[in-house]
Order: C-alpha cells, then structure tokens, then sequence
C-alpha cells in the first residue's frame, strides 16, 4: 500500500479519523540545568470517541462507573417519589430549574 496525499481532506475529515481510530501520544521529557536533570515528565495520551475507547477497552473501569452512578440516580429518583394512591395519575410532570 502507498500513501497517498488528497489535497482536498478536511478539518472535519481528520477529526473524524481520529475519533474513529484513535491517536496515542507518548512523551518523555526530562528538564535539564547546566547538565543536571532536575524534572522527568513521562505524558501518554490517548485521543479517540469514547467509542473507540470503550472497543479498545481503554475506558472499562469508567464506563462502569459511570452507568453504576446513573443507575443510583434513577433508583434514588424512584424513592424520592411519593405514592400514588389508587385512582390517582400524572397529569403533568415539570422540571425544577434552580438558580
């Protein structure tokens, strides 16, 4: 396979690569004085869709997280309610918003 340069790629084009795909950056870098190293910064990065991610399995522990967390809320949600008493129904439900 040869790579091939198309001229008319978009931004849009790229981004959509890279969520798609995934990018992974690795980076040592040590600052130095005079010769004596005095800071050491190892950085990885991983750049793709959540998605992506998840397929890899990158993102396990915080995808289970976070649907643990949503599934408390909902639970909790249901308790706060009252109970209805027979014959009773909805008719509206509104949304608080708070300032």
């Amino acid at each position: 396979m040869e790579p091939n340069c198309d001229t008319k790629a978009t931004l849009v084009d790229l981004l959509d690569r890279i969520l798609e795909k995934g990018v992974m950056l690795n980076a040592d870098v040590i600052i130095s004085l005079a010769g004596i190293p005095l800071i050491g910064i190892n950085l990885r990065a991983a750049i793709a869709s959540v998605d992506t991610m998840l397929r890899y399995g990158i993102w396990e522990d915080w995808d289970a997280a976070q649907r643990a967390i949503a599934t408390e809320e909902r639970r909790r949600n249901e308790i706060d309610k009252p109970p209805m008493v027979e014959g009773e129904e909805v008719v509206q439900k509104e949304k608080m918003v708070q300032q």
